[in-house]
């Protein structure tokens, strides 16, 4: 079926906000003596908040009430949307602002479905909040990736059908979820040398060699 529409993941496709990310949980993660590192934070990719906190606390040598895991999770983001502030315009890739460009000349409808709540704090700060055709994100979803909520939520805010879509992330989640959903995938980043990838691509402009 021809494609109508490109729908995209936020973190580490139009910009990267990972660091932020493992930082404030370091940051949490440490001040409850737990032990976490970069291949804990790996795990953590395309999955909610909660679960994320989850994923910390398999090491954490004492129990948590649903009470508590909330209150750190809330300390999480308020760190996290702290540091986002730091982003501008200039965090973008000239070269990802050229390739979304590119993909909107040909007609194409554009979306990002991310799980962040913080998306269109993202979007606004890096100059993007408008330029996508619908966006679908954490507040709007029940179920984060692997499940393809957020991708369906997306297509539907596009008016189109999974199949008429190609779904761009670069954490296995996503790619699971948007197979989930039904939808073609591209992989970038860590997601490129996925096996469940469809097209691995390593820049956003190498999406337009599968445009039908």
């Amino acid at each position: 079926m021809k494609t109508k529409g490109i729908i995209f993941d936020l973190d580490g496709v139009i910009v990267s906000t990972d660091e932020y990310h493992y930082q404030a949980w370091k940051k949490l993660a440490d001040k409850e003596g737990i032990y976490f590192d970069r291949i804990i934070n790996n795990r953590l990719r395309g999955v909610s908040r909660m679960e994320s906190l989850n994923i910390i606390l398999e090491r954490a040598t004492k129990s948590y009430s649903d009470e508590q895991k909330l209150l750190m999770a809330t300390e999480k983001n308020e760190n996290y949307r702290n540091s986002l502030y730091e982003l501008t315009p200039d965090s973008v890739d000239p070269q990802t602002l050229v390739a979304l460009k590119e993909i909107k000349k040909l007609g194409l409808k554009i979306a990002i479905a991310s799980s962040s709540k913080n998306t269109k704090l993202i979007l606004e700060r890096i100059g993007l909040i408008d330029f996508f055709d619908a966006i679908a994100d954490g507040n709007d979803i029940k179920h984060s990736k692997p499940h393809p909520e957020v991708f369906l939520t997306a297509a539907e805010r596009l008016s189109l059908k999974p199949e008429e879509c190609i779904i761009v992330e670069d954490a296995f989640a996503g790619i699971d979820a948007g197979i989930a959903g039904n939808f073609r995938n591209c992989g970038i980043g860590d997601a490129y040398k996925y096996d469940k990838t469809m097209y691995p691509i390593k820049s956003l402009k190498d999406i337009l060699k599968y445009i039908d």
